[in-house]
């Protein structure tokens, strides 16, 4: 009985090989068919305007020098013919300029017109005893090829890249062994060195790049949550505010039947719904409250029972200011001032912040608080000024979080005030806020009967 035919056993072998070699050249060819960012030129991105133009003169000088030593070698050295050799030298030397902003497509036409010409050589009567299949000028323009298409390539792109380089060598070496120096050898060897320093650069380049581009990102988001974190702040401390006119309208509303006699039925009840939905705001108020908070005030007691401060309590403050080694001057008006709990309270953390940004930048600076209402009494006007400060101390902290202007700008928004900081001519620094002494007015709403009527 005769044992098995061998052609089973290695016909799905052969066609694994045979698939694997096809899939590989299928992604050799995409690789080498699709550039990246074509048309972008090399440094593009680099603010130096002498840098950006850095990849068009170099490309510029290894142009005009292997074109005529190219022509001169090929026509005097290898004896190859004159128009031939100026078409080869121009296609090989060429395309350098066009490397710039398209290496890939550079290297598909460098590289053709360097097999023609290791092709065009191999008939040439100068060819004993030189260097071949790629003449040094050949070898010198393709390296400086490599420079710029490691520095814009992706790495598989380079790999191929590299691969055909060796490859078409190979294939010229049993062509013509007599006549071959190992130059191929030579030429595969620096072009794999290049390609990998290339490609190394880039990568470094793109990393610093990215941790810029991070670091600004982190820059933004820690100015965003500067800014959330003073409004939240804001909103912790208003809430008292609040929920005292909200309590407010809640007493009057409920005790409005037993304190005024001869109330219709109609309106006790709509003093009763007054007073529901009073309640409710204050009880939707004290749950946003509690989302507000952060979980160590809640696990240390909870929300803070103490009343806010107003510019009533400005001249404590100064005292313990001027404590702290910064001599104060406090102006406030001669007669007591009605203020909103907003306003006063923004009047009082405008200026709380203002003395804490000069006891940490300028400490000893001789500084002036001003608190004073216009004529007309439209609004409050709320002056801190430090002077320059003096030489010996040094500052306290020389960078900032900037909690303090912002939090000065999200109070002044909040009651519909204006702000106004910046350095004096002198060294100091102003800040100057304008605060209206009545709210704003609010919009006003048309209800329908119907809607008037659901109240």
């Amino acid at each position: 009985m005769s044992g098995p035919s061998p052609t089973p056993a290695h016909e799905p072998t052969r066609q694994r090989v045979l698939r694997a070699a096809r899939q590989a050249l299928r992604v050799l060819v995409v690789e080498l068919g699709t550039p990246t960012e074509p048309g972008t030129p090399l440094f593009g991105s680099v603010q130096n305007p002498w840098l950006r133009r850095l990849p068009y003169l170099v490309a510029f000088g290894f142009a005009v020098s292997l074109l005529p030593t190219t022509i001169t070698i090929l026509s005097h050295d290898y004896g190859l013919n004159g128009g031939l050799a100026g078409a080869l030298a121009t296609a090989q030397t060429a395309p350098l300029l066009l490397a710039v902003t398209r290496p890939l497509q550079a290297w598909w036409v460098i590289f053709t017109a360097d097999v023609l010409c290791a092709l065009a050589l191999t008939g040439a009567d100068g060819v004993a005893g030189r260097a071949w299949p790629w003449p040094p000028m050949v070898i010198v323009g393709y390296l400086a090829l490599m420079v710029a298409l490691s520095l814009r390539e992706r790495s598989r792109t380079l790999i191929a890249v590299w691969l055909t380089t060796g490859v078409a060598g190979i294939l010229f070496e049993p062509r013509t062994p007599d006549r071959s120096d190992g130059t191929w050898v030579l030429l595969f060897v620096l072009t794999g060195v290049v390609l990998m320093m290339g490609a190394t650069l880039r990568e470094r380049g793109d990393a610093q790049r990215k941790l810029i581009e991070q670091e600004t990102i982190s820059e933004a988001e820690r100015a965003r949550r500067t800014l959330l974190e003073e409004r939240t702040r804001i909103a912790r401390e208003l809430h008292d505010v609040v929920a005292h006119h909200m309590s407010v309208i809640t007493v009057q509303a409920d005790s409005a039947p037993y304190r005024l006699s001869g109330i219709p039925r109609e309106a006790e009840e709509e003093f009763g719904s007054i007073a529901a939905t009073a309640r409710e705001s204050l009880a939707e108020m004290r749950r946003l409250l509690g989302v507000l908070r952060s979980e160590e005030v809640e696990r240390h007691g909870g929300p803070e029972k103490a009343p806010q401060p107003g510019i009533g309590m400005l001249p404590k403050l100064v005292e313990g200011t001027v404590r702290a080694g910064v001599p104060v001057e406090l102006s406030l008006p001669e007669d007591r001032v009605p203020l909103e709990p907003a306003v006063d309270l923004s009047a009082y953390r405008i200026v709380q912040e203002a003395l804490a940004n000069v006891v940490r930048h300028a400490p000893g600076s001789r500084t002036r608080v001003s608190v004073t209402a216009a004529a007309d009494g439209s609004r409050l006007t709320v002056l801190v000024v430090n002077s320059p400060p003096p030489a010996p101390p040094a500052p306290l902290e020389t960078t900032g979080t900037g909690h303090g202007l912002i939090g000065m700008r999200e109070r002044v928004r909040l009651v519909d005030g204006s702000l106004d900081t910046g350095p004096l001519p002198d060294g100091g620094f102003r800040v100057a806020a304008q605060l209206p002494l009545s709210p704003p007015p609010a919009p006003a709403a048309s209800l329908s009967p119907k809607d008037s009527g659901s109240v």
